[in-house]
């Protein structure tokens, strides 16, 4: 039988190769953080396809490897895909010293992980608006001395100021509320998902001249509570469309154009480029 410490290394080794990140420490947290401490006694029952399966024991070995563990079946709420987060650590490079806002932090397995990219110094606060995952995730965390989880919707509450906005939950627009709380230089990360079959994931970069935008993969999360409905007046994408989107804007800061992309009350998509050198 496989230790379970031998498991999770190997699989944080498979994680980080996968994420084709530079940076090492994304092997050392996958490695360093127990998956099982966030999921509840097993055995556990994990998503595959379009079925789901028990783990034959409650041997953690079964779920260190890339799996969905359902959390919440009649809500459809999962532990997350570690490869997808693999890749986003590697996408949004939490630095060292760098506040974190992390949305729909579940039992706080993801907020772990952060909360070790940004030490020493960093800090994550995690909103959870399900007040039975958000207890969960309290619990789970309370070593975890740089982190502070708030059972409240993310979206009706101010955000805390952050170097990293970090979405689990998706969205139609980001609301105009969470591009603020980006310090300058700062980076948000979030599932795109401004019609049933478009679903998209986006870094967004808080430049002096706007917020730059890219999306990178496919990405399907749960809708988040507040920021998933669709006005009548919106612009709604193709997904060749929201591909091209390169940078987002406020309604107040500028009109929509002839290059917007989308369009979602006071947020617009653009299919223009900016960068930090003020060139557009």
């Amino acid at each position: 039988m496989v230790e379970p410490d031998e498991a999770r290394r190997f699989y944080a080794r498979l994680m980080a190769a996968q994420a084709r990140s530079a940076d090492p420490r994304i092997e050392g947290v996958f490695a360093s953080v127990p998956r099982e401490a966030f999921l509840g006694p097993g055995p556990w029952t994990v998503s595959a396809g379009e079925g789901r399966f028990e783990t034959p024991s409650a041997d953690p070995s079964y779920i260190y490897q890339n799996v969905l563990v359902v959390l919440d079946a009649d809500k459809g709420i999962n532990n997350g895909e570690p490869l997808l987060h693999a890749m986003w650590f590697g996408k949004v490079e939490p630095k060292p010293g760098e506040a974190v806002t992390h949305i729909g932090a579940g039992t706080g397995y993801y907020t772990a992980l952060l909360s070790k990219l940004v030490e020493p110094d960093g800090s994550v606060t995690a909103f959870e608006i399900e007040a039975d995952l958000a207890a969960r995730a309290k619990a789970n965390l309370a070593l975890y001395a740089n982190v502070e989880v708030v059972q409240a919707d993310a979206v009706a509450n101010p955000l805390p100021p952050s170097d990293i906005i970090y979405v689990n939950a998706g969205v139609v627009a980001p609301p105009a509320a969470w591009l603020g709380a980006l310090t300058p230089g700062g980076r948000m990360i979030f599932p795109w998902r401004p019609s049933e079959t478009v679903g998209l994931a986006v870094l967004i970069t808080r430049l002096e001249n706007g917020f730059a935008c890219r999306p990178f993969m496919g990405s399907w999360f749960i809708p988040c509570v507040g920021a998933s409905t669709v006005e009548p007046s919106a612009k709604i994408p193709t997904r060749e469309r929201a591909a091209r989107t390169r940078s987002i804007w406020l309604r107040k800061d500028k009109a929509p154009d002839r290059t917007a992309t989308a369009v979602f009350g006071d947020v617009w998509f653009s299919s223009r480029t900016i960068r930090a050198d003020n060139t557009r």
